[in-house]
């Protein structure tokens, strides 16, 4: 099976399984679940899905248990709404990329702040025009005299 087709299939998968959770599932326990997406087996006869939890490390163990007790009720959402020859066995998985990306967030931040508390006496770069940043980073224009060499260097073989 193509890998296109497989990834069609897994984000039909995820479609169904992120909506059904959102409007359709009644369990108290599955509560602030993100479906972050899916991966196929080849064959389609298993289906990871990785799901990102906001909450503590005991909040997340008792949705992914909700999810567990709940896979058949999916699993039947997945048969009414996509045809397939197979109907996938759903497993849930933890996706952490989105705690990371909030800590990686926090951290800039933190950076942005510890940065703008010190005294500086440069301005800030975006009150600073293209040629004071180009000044800056190379104050003989050594930028601008290579690349226009070289652009007339080559302008001159063109043309012969």
């Amino acid at each position: 099976m193509s890998s296109r087709r497989l990834l069609k299939a897994a984000e039909a998968i995820r479609g169904v399984v992120s909506m059904a959770i959102l409007t359709e599932l009644r369990d108290p326990r599955v509560q602030n679940v993100t479906v972050v997406g899916v991966e196929v087996t080849p064959d389609m006869r298993e289906a990871k899905v990785l799901v990102s939890v906001m909450g503590s490390d005991a909040q997340q163990r008792t949705v992914l248990k909700g999810l567990q007790n709940s896979v058949g009720f999916l699993q039947s959402k997945i048969a009414d709404r996509i045809e397939t020859r197979y109907i996938p066995r759903l497993s849930f998985v933890i996706d952490d990329g989105v705690k990371k990306s909030v800590a990686v967030q926090q951290i800039l931040e933190q950076i942005a702040k510890e940065r703008d508390g010190k005294a500086s006496d440069d301005p800030p770069l975006e009150d600073k025009s293209i040629e004071e940043i180009l000044d800056d980073l190379a104050p003989d224009g050594e930028f601008e005299d290579e690349d226009s060499e070289e652009d007339t260097q080559g302008k001159k073989r063109r043309k012969q």
